[in-house]
């Protein structure tokens, strides 16, 4: 019995050394962890080496238990050291395979082009933004009312005639213009209006060097008090200008039948005239078919074929090249 505490005191020491040596051997942090309950534990090594004081004397336990402290507090602050450690590692390890060496060559990627569609486009809804326009937009796929009778074409009208269209099995078209979003705008809002709706419309035109069955148009709607043909003249110059320069421009009286008076607009390019847009006041009729009242609102309208902006802008001999998917083509831009 009396070569028990010595006995103890002895385990515990050996226990000491021991962990420590383990503790400072291990290299992962699941490793150290195990480690840590085989230690420390509840049913750890020290937890049974400490259960066996209850055989000591009163006097002794004092002594044995100051010890077993120092043990513990040992192999604690060991095992913190390591875990230290190993978290520093396991950083700096993380950080080092992450890490970019900037003076390697790179790998080139060509950049891509914009489209010469796209890259019209974008001009030309950058100018009437800037003259405080909002962009809008519709279905491609349109009922006859929205496409054609809001627009003062009833079904025998002859100016039906000027478009070909597709149409679908429930009745449905596709749209031959975006002006059908103008009326959809009308409807659900209140003058004044500034709007230009670009999109894609469908016609059955035979395809040439000019025509598209599948083609993109910008058309502008602005409705308020008081406008007059003056300010349509006005607002095409300026855009006309921001698009292709100051270049001499002139109206032709025309007809469409949503505007009345209607005019076509020609631009002088290298010495020609260029058909480049239709335009002309909004007829009465399709105020009223949006529920506004033409004896107090007025408005204008016009639309152009983005395709052929960009044929001028880019003196491109035939429209379907920009179709034709070729990459020697598209480099050019």
């Amino acid at each position: 019995m009396t070569n028990q505490p010595n006995n103890l005191e002895a385990q515990l020491l050996a226990l000491q050394e021991e962990g420590e040596k383990a503790i400072s051997a291990v290299n992962t942090l699941e490793s150290l962890e195990e480690l840590r309950v085989s230690y420390l534990g509840k049913k750890g090594q020290m937890g049974t080496l400490l259960r066996s004081m209850g055989k000591l004397s009163a006097e002794e336990r004092p002594k044995i238990g100051a010890i077993a402290n120092t043990v513990k507090e040992a192999l604690q602050a060991s095992l913190d050291k390591q875990r230290h450690a190993l978290e520093s590692a396991q950083i700096q390890a993380q950080l080092e395979s992450e890490s970019l060496d900037v003076t390697m060559p790179g790998i080139y990627r060509p950049q891509g082009k914009i489209y010469p569609i796209n890259g019209t486009l974008d001009r030309a809804l950058d100018i009437f933004v800037g003259m405080g326009y909002t962009v809008a937009s519709g279905p491609e796929m349109e009922t006859d009312y929205y496409n054609f009778e809001a627009l003062n074409t009833p079904p025998d009208h002859p100016a039906r005639d000027m478009q070909d269209t597709f149409y679908l099995p429930d009745g449905n078209l596709l749209r031959t213009h975006t002006s059908s979003v103008q009326i959809r705008y009308m409807e659900r809002s209140e003058p004044p209006i500034r709007i230009v709706a670009p999109g894609r419309v469908y016609r059955r035109d035979t395809v040439d060097a000019t025509h598209a069955a599948v083609f993109h148009q910008l058309e502008l709607l602005a409705v308020d008090e008081g406008l007059t043909f003056s300010d349509l003249k006005g607002t095409i110059k300026v855009f006309l200008q921001g698009m292709f320069g100051d270049l001499p421009i002139r109206f032709r009286a025309s007809y469409f039948p949503f505007t009345e008076p209607s005019a076509e607009v020609d631009l002088q390019w290298n010495g020609r005239w260029l058909e480049v847009m239709g335009c002309g006041m909004v007829d009465p009729n399709v105020l009223k078919a949006v529920g506004y009242d033409p004896e107090v609102y007025t408005g204008f309208a016009a639309g152009f074929g983005v395709e052929r902006f960009a044929m001028v802008l880019h003196q491109l001999d035939d429209i379907r090249r920009v179709y034709a998917s070729d990459l020697r083509f598209l480099r050019q831009f």
